[in-house]
């Protein structure tokens, strides 16, 4: 099943895709929330409702002629791997981690679909990086790598827009990893029943102006999102509507020769066999 969050009359409303259409969830069931996030939490059987609103005789919508919003405006923890491929740590000069890079995002850097993303204006150091992100369903601590993919709802694509001076301004990398409008999501969360296990094998690319800059396998991920979960949760309860943001391959734009910085007008785009194609054009913040 496929979900989307879009923007109508000022409201964040929760549809289900069924082709290239979207069915208001909230009109076909209105006992049901239009947050995606606080469906979650109430333990609603999201699949079973998507089919029920697909059978019902509620209106299409095209998906194509939507505003769509970050697929969850407002999650709840967002955490993020950094250096989890093996090419990527070295092409950063590194070798492999002994535990994951975690850090964190704030809800406010959250980018829509299609939307400008946002180069400020005291850097001109605005790197792309293409992920998987991982959406949770269910209240989860102390998970066994076994029991640990129970806990997902679904994946999505991400694009964790990075100033890159900004981030090695300390060894905490979170100040560069959480300007406005740089972390980009959606346009479309797939439950994780259509995917391979922990979206495992899926090829993973991003394209800067139509280039190819990042071609990758989620396979090749150093900890898979049950491994990732399983350390998460030594440590924190995941609750339904956090995001895991899964790390992104080589390819960025600080480690080309010379680097490659995003600018007003580029257009970005992130694609995940599987899951869909995630598109923002750059300006610059006005002085």
């Amino acid at each position: 099943m496929r979900f989307t969050t879009y923007r109508q009359h000022d409201q964040d409303r929760l549809g289900v895709v069924t082709g290239s259409d979207v069915i208001d969830l909230q009109l076909a069931l209105p006992a049901l929330s239009c947050d995606l996030r606080s469906n979650l939490r109430a333990g609603v059987d999201m699949i079973a409702a998507a089919r029920a609103a697909i059978e019902s005789n509620a209106p299409r919508m095209p998906l194509a002629g939507l505003t769509l919003s970050p697929l969850l405006p407002e999650p709840g923890k967002i955490i993020c791997l950094g250096l989890n491929y093996f090419d990527h740590a070295k092409e950063g000069g590194r070798d492999k981690p002994e535990y994951p890079w975690f850090f964190l995002r704030s809800a406010s850097s959250l980018l829509a679909p299609h939307a400008k993303a946002l180069r400020p204006k005291v850097s001109s150091r605005f790197d792309y990086e293409a992920e998987v992100a991982v959406i949770i369903g269910k209240t989860v601590k102390h998970a066994t790598m076994d029991k640990a993919l129970d806990a997902v709802f679904g994946y999505s694509c991400f694009n964790d827009m990075s100033v890159r001076d900004y981030q090695k301004k300390t060894p905490q990398w979170s100040i560069g990893k959480n300007f406005d409008r740089s972390g980009g999501f959606g346009p479309v969360l797939v439950t994780a029943d259509e995917l391979p296990a922990g979206a495992s094998d899926l090829r993973i690319q991003s394209r800067l102006n139509g280039q190819v800059m990042q071609d990758a396998n989620t396979r090749d991920m150093i900890w898979g999102v049950a491994e990732t979960i399983q350390l998460v949760t030594e440590c924190m309860t995941l609750e339904p509507g956090d995001l895991i943001i899964m790390g992104t391959p080589a390819g960025v734009g600080q480690a080309r020769t010379p680097p490659v910085w995003m600018k007003h007008g580029d257009t970005i785009e992130i694609e995940i066999e599987n899951i869909g194609i995630l598109r923002n054009t750059v300006e610059d913040e006005l002085a």
